[in-house]
């Protein structure tokens, strides 16, 4: 059965499982497990029985098992989108915009010219 074949109901009993194994690969009773995580002992044995639990009880549980981190993996973050990047390449730099002048006019290292009358300045 494919992820996307499986019932909500079969999905939550299985990750159930899963956290489950994980407690007991790791040596802990789900007393100890509740200590860690300040989840109460009956809500463990609810959800690794697969019944419902909160977001922050899985939250929970996940970090007391040091599997917070596999969350990135389950939702990663969302990237910009390639209409994002498309319209974020136009503002991408190309070149160096070189030295910049002062507004008389000169570079900083050139010294100030005298004023003079005319067109000839």
């Amino acid at each position: 059965m494919t992820s996307a074949e499986k019932t909500n109901e079969a999905w939550q009993r299985e990750l159930g499982q899963r956290l489950q194994l994980h407690r007991l690969n790791q040596n802990l009773s789900q007393t100890e497990l509740a200590d860690l995580t300040g989840v109460a002992r009956k809500t463990i044995t609810s959800v690794e029985n697969g019944h419902g639990a909160t977001l922050l009880t899985l939250i929970a549980l996940l970090r007391g098992l040091h599997l917070l981190g596999h969350l990135d993996n389950f939702i990663p973050a969302p990237g910009p989108s390639p209409i994002q990047l498309v319209k974020l390449a136009g503002k991408q730099r190309r070149r160096a915009t070189g030295r910049r002048k002062h507004a008389a006019g000169a570079l900083a290292e050139d010294p100030p010219k005298p004023w003079t009358w005319g067109p000839n300045a």
